[in-house]
């Protein structure tokens, strides 16, 4: 059985969320070759790694500390996020101060990352029951860091004051799509924000619930751990973060928050070259340049 979250007086404790998890560990199989070598989480999307992106949403949404679940040959990801000493040298000694600041932005602070090591690639359930020991007994959010979603987790923030409990982002596809993704059913509305009165991944087509995905953004209570531990196998023989979700909605309460912007899906090639387009055309130095190039381009 799993645990009852924390509680005072029959309340729940409001726990901060401070610390957020991000699964890295993965293989990157749909952008072969180019992640043969490369992780695909430090593809480049303009000229910031995809992993950087959904970093910097964190933080501005207030997240205080980062813990990546990594695997083989992602080291890279570590030495991005810390300091770089000859090349941060060689930045002040050519005067090229604007690059070695912003360098310095975007360096967590000393103790702000944490690493782990996923051992094989049993699923995101596993991936993030790999970080039990790093979350600890604390309310935690999970972001996937294939999805560009700016402003979602401050969105997911705000939400969870509203509510507690757990939450979930969400997104609208066509209904014929809906067999594609993990799709909540919609109970009580409260404007952005609505329960969750169930979850299901990837249903046959026209049996979905709604037209709500699992947009790749969570906010999760520790009692999930407990779930994740027992090691029950899912679709595609891995532990999957979705069922054991759909067990502890036995037990706690579910919101679903509808994002409101656009999520860009890195891993798929037209979800990152349309990443690259939107992200290219809101920088003021590129975005005219960009722009006569996709008219030259169609002609």
């Amino acid at each position: 059985m799993v645990a009852p979250p924390h509680t005072i007086h029959g309340f729940r404790q409001m726990k901060p969320i401070r610390k957020a998890v991000l699964p890295v560990a993965g293989l990157g199989t749909r952008f072969l070759p180019a992640t043969k070598a490369v992780p695909k989480e430090m593809l480049t999307v303009v000229d910031r790694p995809v992993v950087q992106h959904v970093v910097d949403e964190a933080r501005e949404a207030g997240i205080e500390h980062f813990i990546f679940v990594t695997g083989r040959g992602k080291a890279v990801i570590e030495d991005h996020f810390d300091i770089a000493f000859e090349l941060d040298h060689t930045l002040q000694e050519r005067g090229k101060t604007a690059a070695y600041e912003e360098l310095k932005r975007d360096l967590p602070k000393a103790g702000q990352t944490s690493f782990t090591r996923q051992q094989a690639p049993l699923g995101l359930g596993h991936a993030v029951w790999c970080a039990r020991e790093i979350v600890g007994d604390e309310p935690f959010a999970v972001l996937l860091p294939d999805m560009l979603s700016r402003g979602c987790m401050g969105q997911m923030l705000k939400a969870y004051e509203q509510h507690g409990g757990n939450v979930i982002a969400v997104e609208e596809v066509k209904p014929e799509e809906t067999h594609q993704y993990g799709i909540v059913a919609v109970g009580e509305t409260f404007g952005q924000t609505f329960e969750i009165t169930g979850m299901v991944e990837k249903p046959k087509q026209g049996t979905a619930p709604s037209n709500y995905i699992i947009s790749g953004r969570y906010i999760l209570q520790p009692e999930i751990f407990s779930i994740l531990e027992r090691g029950e196998k899912g679709a595609g023989g891995e532990i999957q973060l979705t069922d054991a979700m759909i067990r502890l909605a036995e037990q706690q309460k579910f919101f679903g928050m509808r994002f409101d912007g656009r999520t860009y899906d890195t891993g798929s090639k037209i979800g990152f070259l349309t990443a690259n387009l939107a992200y290219g055309l809101e920088r003021p130095e590129l975005s005219e340049a960009l722009k006569a190039e996709i008219r030259a381009l169609l002609g």
